[in-house]
């Protein structure tokens, strides 16, 4: 009764003398508030290809064969909020190379046809997990994978590591050449696996700027 009295007097609504005593215990609450506060980042991952190269491992019935493909290069970038991403890493199929000239050259001419198909390329178009913009990350990323000509669907287990102006990462996975058409390099007296196992290992700078 006395705050109605008193407002009436000055001639000042009552709300708006309640507003005012209830002001100061709001401020702190508005103060925190920042339109900027994890805003989503979008990555541009370059790839060095003299920090990064790819292992991949044949198993077969008389022995483990091991190699290597050199990486040409690319770039991805990654949408740390809707987790789209895009670009292209991009292996240089006429390097691949296990130590035997005469097991590379069937390689080469016969399953991989690296004259006809001069590059392998991984395309990437979604992220499926959290991106932190830095430190350590674990994540799936979904794409599609170009070899001897034709495209393949493949979601690859990738960790990576982001500092300030730099990154690096591996990802492990599984291709399945025989189901994606390519020749087997079987013969009578020895039985390969299906599959190759594949170990992507990339590095280069990388940078940062807001998302749309």
């Amino acid at each position: 009764m006395k705050i109605a009295q008193a407002g009436r007097g000055l001639g000042v609504p009552i709300v708006v003398i309640v507003a005012i005593a209830l002001l100061p215990g709001l401020s702190p609450q508005v103060a925190t508030a920042s339109p900027q506060q994890g805003q989503a980042k979008v990555l541009a991952l370059r790839v060095n290809p003299a920090q990064s190269q790819v292992h991949w491992t044949l198993g077969s019935t008389l022995h483990t064969v091991h190699g290597t493909f050199a990486v040409k290069g690319g770039a991805m970038r990654i949408d740390t909020g809707s987790g789209r991403a895009g670009g292209e890493i991009v292996i240089d199929a006429a390097s691949g190379e296990s130590g035997n000239d005469g097991r590379d050259k069937k390689m080469h001419r016969e399953i991989i046809e690296s004259a006809k198909f001069k590059e392998i390329a991984f395309r990437p178009d979604r992220v499926e997990g959290k991106v932190a913009a830095e430190g350590s990350v674990t994540v799936q990323i979904h794409g599609i994978f170009l070899l001897r000509g034709s495209e393949h669907e493949i979601t690859v287990p990738v960790q990576a590591e982001l500092a300030t102006d730099h990154w690096k990462g591996t990802a492990k996975f599984n291709v399945p050449y025989i189901a994606w058409g390519l020749k087997s390099p079987s013969n009578f007296f020895l039985k390969a696996d299906q599959t190759v196992d594949v170990d992507l290992e990339l590095a280069g700078p990388l940078e940062r700027s807001n998302a749309p």
